[in-house]
């Protein structure tokens, strides 16, 4: 009994010693295998480098970084490290030579907050790799007795060119008819069909997606991916968004299970009839990724990868050319000789129009939409370059010091579509175009986005010429930079009909 007793007396004191001593050991161990991660500036307590840079500029102070430090340098946020890695030759030994190391999605709780985990872009190992190998087929797959993916985009198109055609050339802003068009090619992949412009649905995701990327791409939105349950406290935008992404995501629940009973297995007519499909193949499986949070997530990943993306790269390659007239010149009688004016642009004259071809690639690489790409994290402890990077690192891939190296480019800060043109006036396809990404994470949706940009900006042009209201050495075409990315500038132009 009075052993038992003085067990009892003692236990407090013997359990917070050793609770001291698990918390030191737990401490310690993180030190140490901190120890050997990439050099970097010297962190603030609590903030990191936080206070160090512009949220809304982070790309060039990582820029700044790399050339103090090198290839690989390392920042934290708050009190969590992160490892930028710049330059073509670093990004492709780690994207591609350690592709499966590199190939983890580090957790954004904004990007959770709209996916819950599950889907392409948020998701990691297994689950990733079969929600990605499935979008691909699916993708690829279309045209295969169903309608192609070229098809849903010269439908478009030729609602976008109507559309503008009812203005004769006066004034028009065309962010808004450029988001919507492309907004409705995903709508048609997604759901089978295009909503019409005044469709509250069609608007409910148009506002969503807006919101989406606004939070996304401003300060609150990098504060939130910093601090979430602090930044969750206080009142703003970012709660009126969590709730349209519920509402988003029990639409699609919603489009999904009235297509159950119904979808015919012998001819899916879109992604959502695909995905059906797979989840009753699949439903005696106990341990199966098809289910309807994959198939919600994975939708919602094509519209917010899909939409603001190519839409924003179309407007500001409308903003180029009427920077440049004469480019613009040179396009449109590229396309008269080449398609004319009798029929549609269509994918089979890109190789016959290279130096339309061109022009569209030097607009993405200047432009540099995305300076960073979306980050990654390491699946395992990595050895690269001498130092160690631990499993569960945030990995930030610096695509932009790739898109403005000069050694890569001729005059890396201009508009210059000789970048893409080889002695002959040929198209020349260069490796350090790394506007989609590198390696294993490298965007899902490359082959719809280069259709897009390709058949939109042919139909454009073919019937439009797009003027300034100011002289075109007095626009603007720098990119506006928020902490997402690089942004085109809003503007009203004149798109005068050639026909």
């Amino acid at each position: 009994m009075d052993i038992l007793l003085a067990l009892k007396t003692n236990a407090l004191p013997a359990v917070m010693t050793l609770l001291v001593m698990m918390l030191l050991w737990k401490i310690r161990g993180k030190q140490s295998s901190l120890r050997r991660l990439p050099p970097g500036p010297r962190p603030n307590p609590l903030l990191g480098n936080l206070f160090q840079f512009n949220l809304n500029e982070a790309y060039k102070y990582y820029l700044e970084l790399s050339k103090k430090y090198g290839s690989v340098v390392t920042i934290w946020l708050a009190n969590t490290p992160v490892v930028i890695i710049s330059g073509y030759e670093a990004l492709k030994e780690t994207m591609i030579g350690l592709g499966e190391e590199f190939s983890g999605r580090a957790n954004y709780p904004l990007i959770m907050k709209a996916t819950l985990g599950y889907g392409v872009m948020s998701t990691s190992g297994h689950r990733w790799k079969e929600m990605r190998r499935f979008s691909l087929m699916t993708l690829k797959n279309f045209g295969m007795g169903r309608r192609s993916i070229e098809e849903r985009v010269t439908e478009e198109a030729e609602y976008l060119v109507e559309r503008i055609k009812k203005f004769e050339g006066s004034a028009i802003s065309p962010a808004d008819m450029l988001s919507n068009a492309v907004t409705n090619v995903i709508c048609s992949i997604v759901f089978g069909h295009r909503f019409e412009l005044e469709d509250p649905q069609f608007m409910f995701l148009l506002q969503t997606i807006n919101s989406y990327f606004s939070i996304l791409s401003s300060p609150l939105g990098q504060l939130y991916n910093i601090f979430p349950k602090l930044v969750g406290l206080f009142p703003g935008k970012h709660h009126q968004l969590f709730k349209d992404l519920k509402d988003a995501r029990d639409y699609f629940k919603r489009e999904a299970q009235a297509r159950m009973n119904n979808v015919d297995p012998s001819c899916p007519q879109d992604f959502i009839d695909a995905f059906v499909l797979k989840i009753k193949e699949e439903k005696d499986k106990p341990d199966t990724e098809y289910n309807l949070e994959n198939l919600v997530s994975s939708a919602w990943n094509m519209f917010s990868a899909g939409t603001e993306t190519t839409s924003s790269t179309l407007r500001h390659s409308l903003l180029l050319m009427m920077k440049h007239p004469d480019v613009q010149e040179r396009v449109q009688r590229e396309i008269d000789e080449i398609v004319g004016q009798d029929r549609w642009p269509s994918i089979e004259d890109r190789q016959r129009l290279p130096y339309t071809d061109a022009v569209i690639h030097e607009v993405q690489r200047s432009m540099d939409l995305s300076p960073i790409a979306v980050p990654h994290k390491t699946m395992c402890d990595t050895e690269y370059n001498g130092y160690v990077i631990p499993k569960g690192t945030m990995v930030f891939p610096l695509l932009s010091s790739v898109l403005i190296d000069p050694k890569l480019w001729k005059n890396p800060n201009c508009f210059d579509p000789k970048n893409f043109l080889d002695g002959d006036g040929r198209f020349k396809k260069s490796d350090a175009f790394v506007v989609f990404g590198m390696g294993k994470r490298a965007c899902l949706g490359e082959a719809l986005a280069r259709t897009e940009l390709f058949l939109f900006f042919t139909s454009l042009l073919q019937h439009f010429t797009f003027k300034a209201m100011v002289p075109p050495e007095e626009l603007d075409t720098t990119p506006t930079n928020c902490s997402f990315g690089r942004m085109p500038r809003t503007y009203e132009c004149y798109a005068v009909p050639r026909i």
